[in-house]
């Protein structure tokens, strides 16, 4: 399936290429922002809320943790060796799984449902493209994608549920002191 992709990808026009290789950290930019807008939209909410909006980042954060601990005990080399792809293949210590762009990128959009429902629509389908666009540039194989992207929704939204306890109680502390009296 691997080649079926890669294949398929050389054969696509030049600016789909720059838009893939580019997309997958601009998709990155875009979820910061709507982090940002999740904060901002939280500021007045109950500490808990604003709670789930902090901790989101630093779930995203455990979960990469754990897939660059994944990575150094699966050790797998990278399908691009010796193969044509549209991105340039990263270096052999530069372990395959799991895809780290597919962790941050579902971590990011579970962390941002948690948040803020609504954005589902829109947060789930981005990261889901933007994992499937390391295949398609040739520097992961599907099954490196697939696993990131169920680490990084299960994982990241579970560390930031984890941590809510913590930052919430800090929330409150914060409001209590810079409230006008």
């Amino acid at each position: 399936m691997y080649r079926d992709i890669v294949d398929f990808a050389l054969s696509t026009p030049g600016w789909l290429h720059t838009f893939a290789e580019v997309g997958t950290d601009a998709g990155l930019f875009v979820f910061a922002g709507l982090f940002l807008l999740c904060w901002w939209r939280a500021r007045h909410a109950p500490a808990r809320d604003l709670a789930i909006a902090i901790a989101g980042p630093a779930g995203i954060v455990c979960a990469y943790v754990v897939s660059e601990v994944v990575k150094l005990l699966v050790r797998e080399d990278r399908p691009c060796r010796g193969v044509t792809t549209i991105a340039v293949c990263p270096p052999s210590d530069d372990w395959s799984f799991p895809s780290n762009h597919a962790v941050i990128a579902a971590g990011a959009a579970g962390t941002l449902v948690l948040a803020w429902r609504a954005l589902a629509w829109v947060v789930l389908p981005l990261a889901a493209v933007m994992a499937f666009s390391r295949v398609f540039v040739g520097v992961h194989y599907p099954h490196d994608v697939a696993g990131g992207f169920l680490a990084g929704l299960t994982l990241a939204p579970l560390f930031a549920l984890l941590l809510v306890g913590a930052v919430t109680p800090a929330v409150r502390l914060a409001r209590s002191r810079l409230s006008p009296r």
